[in-house]
């Protein structure tokens, strides 16, 4: 009987991981290197948190806005789960295979050579679609993963405009360990502020309650 020793069948169980780690990171860690800008349409006024500090020039921690932003923590919770679930249903299929390589191997003494090769192609294209199915699930958790980044991206961005034109800040910078910004005085922190913000827009938006035309414009 032919023996197709050069045939790898083998599945180590410990490899059979997704490797979803990679992906699993924080989402949304590429924003700390996106600046923030805003738009002025009005006169410098001020703004709530500093509430001694008339300045265009603001600055915003994005640690703690993506640490306290609440439509942050939903989507990452979102797509942990996903990545889970996907992880998962990976496994069982390498299982699977698994056994029924385990199976040929233990049969083939009594198999012909037909068989043996029949079985033994079988198995090897079966391989071949579980590593496609692999990577076509770490593709689209970086799909995913893109467009949760744009998605809290534009909100971000749409949010500070507003915010901006409202306070009569003509530049919000970000200020994080990645920065060039080395300090800031507390005066010109608006990060709570931002965060409140968001937080509140984004709880009307589940709520279904449509925010007011200029209902916090400064006069």
């Amino acid at each position: 009987m032919v023996i197709f020793a050069a045939l790898n069948l083998s599945l180590k169980m410990k490899n059979i991981s997704i490797i979803l780690n990679i992906v699993l990171l924080v989402a949304v860690g590429v924003l700390y290197f996106l600046h923030f800008s805003g738009s002025s349409g009005s006169s410098s006024t001020g703004f709530s948190s500093s509430g001694s500090i008339d300045s265009k020039i603001a600055f915003v921690r994005t640690d703690s806005l993506m640490k306290n932003y609440e439509y942050v923590k939903t989507g990452q919770k979102q797509f942990q789960d996903k990545g889970e679930k996907l992880n998962s249903e990976y496994r069982n299929r390498a299982m699977g295979l698994q056994g029924e390589i385990d199976n040929y191997q233990r049969s083939r003494g009594n198999l012909t050579i037909s068989q043996d090769r029949a079985l033994a192609e079988d198995l090897t294209k079966k391989q071949q679609n579980l590593q496609m199915y692999q990577q076509s699930l770490q593709q689209d958790m970086m799909e995913e993963e893109a467009k949760m980044t744009q998605e809290i991206y534009d909100r971000l961005t749409s949010f500070l405009k507003k915010y901006s034109d409202e306070k009569g800040i003509e530049v919000i910078i970000k200020f994080d360990p990645s920065s060039d910004m080395l300090y800031g005085t507390p005066g010109l922190d608006v990060t709570q502020d931002v965060v409140a913000g968001l937080n509140s827009e984004y709880t009307n938006e589940k709520a279904g309650v449509t925010p007011k035309a200029d209902s916090t414009k400064t006069k």
